[in-house]
């Protein structure tokens, strides 16, 4: 439902998802979205999401769960192998137990596709063009703002700026200081998507290669080729950007021959068209909103990939944002104070989990690595597998399905 009063003008920092959706929903409760991107396009479809219950709902009430679709399918399957290519059963993020109903497995470019196609006509969408000062009075942000493409600089005045600029967040910099806000979880991560299987593998299925401080990973979909993830552990986040991404990646697994299907892997990372190489963090701030600037999904919290919630987290923020403006009309800092003391609670138990989950991911060493396997062979036992998903069953997993948004 769209509200037809004006209630302000907001300027949106960043068109990916948490930033689209925040646009699509400020302009449903009446207010006037300015979207700003720093790339001169959109992006591509981007890496494998999971799309949780407290996305989902917040998708749905958007209006555009539909159109976001789902890529997974009962007969994925995901195996555990090591470099000689033996193979035993694994489990993926996906088959996390207990939760209400499995997560929607998607491309990041599902999500934004269907969240940009749902934006009304109207909406305003500046690309190549990115913030440079922000200052305030009671009556509004004033924002410099520089096209990148064209050189030309202009200041327009805001009643709202909302950064969703990622995780090196620039409206977070201008507007919070300069601490960053970082930290670091010292691993570094490598994805793209493929443009078909791994020889030896179905469309269906996917693959998991863990050992101590490394692994690999293929994420299935029903109906397009997987996407790859490396992760691994680093003592030096510098050092790793200091060379190509696959020069990092190959001498994290070494030095031991890396053998014919992990080969393959780095072969596919190094010819992909596009690829995400960066270093692990999260987003630990004392408070999300400074005057009339907040800040959504990655550039406010970043619970990281290992926790499976970025889209989630991103698109019921910003719906709940836009239901705390509508509730509290013309009092911009209490529906900011409402909106974060609902949230956070949400997101520390998302970070949190995301420390939980790395295990899952990449096991830090050999002690990890055992409790590890131990973990995944219990979960096979029927009796002793149910036993373990109760015990798994605490807040770091009921919490993914939790309806944040609804209030």
């Amino acid at each position: 439902m769209t509200d037809t009063a004006r209630q302000g003008r907001a300027l949106v920092v960043g068109l990916g998802i948490a930033g689209i959706a925040t646009a699509l929903r400020l302009r449903q409760v009446g207010w006037e979205p300015v979207l700003v991107e720093r790339a001169a396009a959109r992006r591509p479809d981007g890496y494998f999401i999971l799309l949780f219950g407290a996305g989902v709902a917040s998708a749905r009430r958007l209006g555009v769960l539909d159109a976001i679709g789902d890529r997974g399918d009962p007969r994925l399957t995901v195996h555990e192998v090591n470099r000689a290519g033996r193979r035993t059963p694994g489990m993926s993020p996906a088959d996390l137990p207990n939760l209400a109903a499995p997560p929607r497995q998607l491309l990041r470019g599902d999500v934004e596709r269907a969240l940009f196609a749902a934006l009304p006509d109207d909406v305003e969408i500046r690309y190549s063009t990115v913030p440079v000062r922000i200052s305030q009075d009671d009556s509004a942000a004033e924002v410099t703002l520089h096209d990148t493409a064209s050189g030309a600089v202009v200041t327009e005045r805001f009643d709202l700026v909302v950064g969703a600029d990622g995780m090196r967040s620039t409206v977070r910099a201008l507007a919070f200081g300069p601490q960053d806000h970082l930290h670091p979880l010292n691993y570094m991560i490598g994805a793209t998507a493929l443009e078909e299987p791994i020889e030896g593998f179905g469309l269906f299925e996917g693959l998991i290669l863990a050992e101590p401080g490394r692994s690999a990973w293929t994420f299935p979909f029903a109906d397009h080729a997987p996407s790859l993830l490396f992760s691994y552990r680093t003592g030096d986040i510098d050092a790793e950007f200091a060379r190509p991404a696959i020069d990092s990646i190959r001498a994290a697994f070494g030095p031991r021959p890396a053998g014919p299907l992990l080969e393959t892997l780095f072969t596919r990372f190094e010819q992909a068209p596009d690829h995400l190489f960066d270093s692990v963090h999260q987003v630990r701030m004392p408070r999300w909103h400074r005057g009339r600037v907040v800040l959504v999904g990655d550039a406010a919290w970043c619970v990281t990939l290992y926790a499976g919630m970025g889209a989630s987290s991103g698109i019921a923020g910003a719906e709940l944002l836009g239901t705390m403006l509508r509730r509290h009309p013309g009092d911009l800092p209490r529906a900011l104070r409402a909106w974060e003391a609902r949230m956070r609670p949400f997101i520390h138990t998302e970070q949190d989990s995301a420390l939980f989950m790395r295990r899952l991911f990449t096991p830090a060493d050999r002690k990890e690595q055992v409790a590890r396997a131990t973990m995944l062979r219990l979960m096979r036992v029927p009796i002793v597998g149910q036993a373990m998903g109760k015990i798994m069953r605490g807040p770091d997993f009921t919490n993914k399905d939790l309806d944040v948004a609804a209030v």
